[in-house]
C-alpha cells in the first residue's frame, strides 16, 4: 500500500473524493488515501504541502499558482473543476449600504494570506477602483472566524464561495452585496516534488479513481439531495451550483496561464510572468487495462 496524504477544503467540490473512500476504491488499487478536511483553504494547504505534511491537494487555483511561483516545491497535475468559482462578496446583514461600491475603505476578512479570499480582493478592488495597495485585511482564518470578525465590527467585508455561505445569508448574519467569478478553473490537483518522485505510479492511478467518480457525479440519482444533507445546504441552491459546475480530467493549459498572469499583473499580485512549465508536472499516461 503506498499512503498519500491529501488535504481540501470540507465543501461540495470534494464530495466525489469522499464517495470513492467510501467505496474503498483506492484501497482497491493499494493506495492508502489519507484524507484531512482543511477548513482554513488554499493559504493552510499551500503551508502544509511546504512543510511536506501533505503529498497533494485539491486546492483553488489562483493560490498555489501564487505560491508555486513564491517557491512552493509542489506541481499542479490536472485541473480537477473547470468551470469558475462563484465567490459572495458579503457583508454584515445590519449594515445599511446595498452595494459594495458605497463602501469606503473596507477591511476584508480573509483566512489567509495567500488564500483564495485574499487574492479574489485585488480582483474585487479592481471591479471598484479601489486602491490594491491600501486593502486592509482581517485575519480569521475559517468561516467561523469570519462570521465572528463581521458581528464584532472588525471587518466589513468577506469573500466566500457563494453557496457555500447561503445558510449564513438566509440566517441574516451575512448579506451579499454582489458576486464576482474568477476568470480561470475553480481547483487543480497538485502535488509535491517527493510525491512525484517517490509515487508517482499512486498518483496515475489515484487520478484514474478520482476521475471516475467526477465524471459520474452528477448523473448519481438524488445527488442534489444527499450534498445538501451532507453541507447543511437547500436542494435549489445545490441544483443551481450543479448546472454552474463541470469537473475535468484535463491538464492546466498555457491559454489559462496567460489569462492568470495577466489578471495577476494587473492587480499587482505578482510582476512577473507566469508560465505554464513553471507551474505543472505531467503524469505519465496510464497503460490500458487488458
Amino acid at each position: 500500500m503506498t499512503t498519500i496524504n491529501i488535504g481540501g477544503v470540507p465543501e461540495h467540490f470534494n464530495l466525489p473524493w469522499h464517495l470513492a473512500l467510501e467505496d474503498n476504491a483506492f484501497a482497491k488499487a493499494n493506495i492508502d488515501l489519507q484524507w484531512q478536511d482543511i477548513p482554513e483553504g488554499t493559504g493552510k494547504m499551500c503551508q502544509l504541502l511546504r512543510d511536506g505534511e501533505l503529498d497533494v491537494a485539491c486546492i483553488l487555483t489562483d493560490g498555489i499558482v501564487k505560491d508555486i511561483m513564491a517557491g512552493n516545491p509542489s506541481k499542479i497535475i490536472q485541473v480537477y473543476v473547470e468551470s469558475p468559482l462563484l465567490w459572495g462578496v458579503h457583508a454584515p446583514a445590519s449594515m445599511i449600504e446595498e452595494d459594495t461600491a458605497q463602501l469606503i475603505d473596507p477591511v476584508i476578512a480573509i483566512s489567509r494570506y495567500g488564500s483564495g479570499s485574499h487574492l479574489m480582493s485585488y480582483l474585487l478592488a479592481k471591479r471598484h477602483d479601489w486602491n490594491p495597495e491600501t486593502l486592509k485585511f482581517d485575519l480569521v482564518n475559517t468561516i467561523d472566524g469570519a462570521v465572528k470578525s463581521i458581528s464584532a465590527g472588525n471587518s466589513q467585508l468577506f469573500l466566500w464561495e457563494r453557496y457555500m455561505t447561503q445558510p449564513l445569508v438566509d440566517q441574516e448574519i451575512f448579506k451579499r452585496l454582489e458576486t464576482i467569478a474568477t476568470p480561470w478553473p475553480s481547483f487543480v490537483i497538485a502535488a509535491t516534488d517527493n510525491c512525484f518522485a517517490e509515487k508517482e505510479a499512486a498518483l496515475v492511478k489515484m487520478l484514474q479513481i478520482t476521475n471516475s467518480y467526477s465524471s459520474d457525479f452528477k448523473e448519481i440519482p438524488s445527488i442534489d439531495r444527499t450534498i445538501a444533507s451532507h453541507y447543511d445546504l437547500q436542494v435549489g441552491d445545490v441544483q443551481q451550483w450543479l448546472l454552474r459546475t463541470e469537473f475535468t480530467d484535463q491538464q492546466l493549459n498555457a491559454k489559462t496561464v496567460a489569462k492568470i498572469s495577466k489578471q495577476f499583473k494587473a492587480v499587482g499580485i505578482l510582476k512577473e510572468e507566469i508560465t505554464l512549465e513553471k507551474l505543472i508536472h505531467n503524469l505519465p499516461i496510464p497503460e490500458e487495462e487488458e
